[in-house]
């Protein structure tokens, strides 16, 4: 049963992500960062049609769930776009544009099959466990992914502050979300107390830290290499 605790954190997250959306718009910044804006538009959608199931059929029913896990797969696949526009910007001046989307797209569809050989032998619940595994295997892949462009933000000497926020917000993002599928692999007894609260908080942090980043650091803002390798650390 929720209470008013996850109300208000859909409130916020609903909110942070729409003003993400609004302030692009708004500073005409959206075509230049359309993925991001697209990303966010899609999750407010999400976030109110998580709304209408719980409202509608309840937090612990088979249509919840299912909206549940099969957006928030969609939703990592779109985040994938996004991390390849991070991708680009940090390697725009090496024009492997094109390897890199060639790239992004096989590891999708190799996480997509890698997902369904794993299941494939639970024929009865194919469908369900298909969609929980693949939606833990994004987040992993999104850790990987992250992590490799942050590296190769340290090995570049990336100096744009708000790339390197974004690219940040986003690592803890799938850091959290990640760790929290592994803890309740190996902790069922975790989950209908410590985590059930991860994902909506995390959740909630992703839109509220990028619309932070995107309303106080401007975009021709630079960070001197020595501070970023001591954020780094």
């Amino acid at each position: 049963m929720l209470g008013p605790l996850d109300y208000l954190i859909w409130l916020v997250g609903f909110l942070a992500e729409i003003g993400v959306v609004v302030y692009l718009l708004s500073r005409k910044q959206a075509f230049r960062h359309f993925p991001i804006a697209f990303y966010m538009l899609c999750d407010a959608l999400v976030t109110c049609g998580q709304y209408y199931c719980v409202h509608h059929f309840g937090f612990d029913s088979t249509t919840y769930v299912y909206f549940y896990y099969y957006t928030d797969s969609l939703l990592n696949v779109l985040m994938f776009w996004v991390i390849i526009k991070f991708y680009q910007e940090t390697f725009a001046e090496m024009g492997v544009s094109k390897y890199i989307r060639g790239a992004a797209v096989m590891l999708i569809l190799l996480t997509a099959v890698f997902s369904y050989a794993v299941v494939h032998q639970n024929r009865t619940h194919l469908t369900s466990h298909f969609v929980v595994e693949i939606g833990q295997n994004f987040y992993f892949v999104g850790v990987v992914l992250t992590y490799l462009l942050w590296g190769a933000i340290l090995k570049l000497r990336e100096t744009r502050t708000r790339l390197i926020q974004l690219v940040l917000a986003l690592g803890i993002y799938f850091s959290a979300d990640a760790c929290t599928y592994a803890l309740r692999n190996l902790f069922p007894g975790l989950e209908p107390n410590l985590l059930r609260w991860f994902p909506p908080l995390v959740g909630v942090w992703l839109p509220l830290a990028w619309a932070y980043t995107f309303a106080h650091v401007q975009e021709d803002a630079r960070l001197e290499p020595a501070r970023l390798l001591v954020r780094a650390r």
